[in-house]
């Protein structure tokens, strides 16, 4: 029984270790999503600054090609002889003015939403690289836990290897069939109840746990409800 034990305390140690381990990789998928969605959010509010750049460029070209237009109609407007034709040049070129400064008014007012953007872009850049730094720090952290628990389990795995070598063939095949299906396997009898499924045993099955020199080649007494092996804790 005290093989048994010490078999069961070196598994259950390998069996944590391995399940730190498997947790590990979901873990760094939650973070690398946290830092994808950081790096999202400084393009989106980057995307914002830059639609407005672009507006204000195409409004910059609209202005020029105006201006152009009335430097344009000036020159006609030179060589126009007949009144009324000279004074409908001079309304076209009063009306392309009018358009020029409304597509001023709207340069300014994108030029101050750019400063805007900009400011709000640089104080969300600053806190999101901060949280982005957090997490792969984070990343750094889980890769050297991954790799500790990679070593502390081929450690585990190896102790219980040697453990299960101090256990009767028959007595470790018993343990197996429990193993295989829940953890703990050994456990002790408690006020006539089974330490792990905490339900009564049968008189027989606390009689042989209690009997000082058990049969070797007797079965090992085992919970009549869950079938774990049941031992004797004086």
């Amino acid at each position: 029984m005290q093989a048994l034990l010490v078999l069961q305390d070196r598994d259950l140690h390998q069996r944590s270790l391995a399940s730190q381990l498997r947790a590990v990789p979901e873990d760094q998928a939650r973070v690398e999503r946290q830092v994808a969605a950081e790096k999202a959010a400084i393009e989106a509010a980057r995307g914002e600054l830059r639609e407005l750049e672009s507006r204000k460029k195409l409004l910059e070209i609209e202005i020029s090609t105006a201006e152009g237009k009335v430097a344009q109609y000036r020159t006609q407007q030179l060589s126009i002889r007949k009144n009324d034709e000279y004074q409908a040049m001079g309304q076209q070129i009063a009306a392309t003015q009018e358009a020029i400064g409304r597509l001023e008014e709207q340069e300014l007012g994108v030029m101050f939403a750019i400063d805007e953007a900009r400011k709000r872009f640089e104080t969300a850049a600053g806190v999101l690289q901060a949280n982005i730094a957090g997490h792969e720090a984070r990343l750094a952290v889980l890769r050297q836990r991954a790799a500790a628990l990679t070593a502390e389990l081929r450690g585990a795995e190896e102790a219980v290897a040697v453990a299960r070598t101090g256990v009767e063939p028959l007595r470790l095949r018993a343990y197996d069939r429990v193993a295989a299906r829940q953890m703990p396997v050994v456990v002790p009898i408690h006020g006539g109840k089974c330490g792990g499924c905490h339900l009564k045993v049968s008189s027989e099955v606390e009689s042989a746990a209690r009997a000082k020199t058990p049969d070797p080649i007797a079965p090992l007494p085992t919970c009549d409800q869950c079938g774990r092996i049941v031992h004797w804790e004086s």
